[in-house]
């Protein structure tokens, strides 16, 4: 994660206290600069996808 990037953008872009500033989670500092979208988190419809595409198999036991 970019701290000083994001320090400059919270501190002097948003003009925040830096109690504030560290007060905030991640999520909510990204939604205040207007990154909302930038790492959304994987929903339940794609894990669906990749377990199928991906099925997990069991290992043999014999396999070493």
């Amino acid at each position: 994660m970019d701290w000083p990037g994001l320090m400059r953008a919270g501190l002097h872009g948003l003009r925040l206290h830096p109690r504030d500033f560290w007060a905030l989670t991640p999520s909510e500092l990204q939604l205040m600069l207007g990154l909302s979208q930038a790492h959304m988190p994987m929903g339940r419809a794609r894990l669906d996808d990749l377990l199928r595409a991906f099925p997990d198999t069991p290992k043999d036991m014999n396999d070493g």
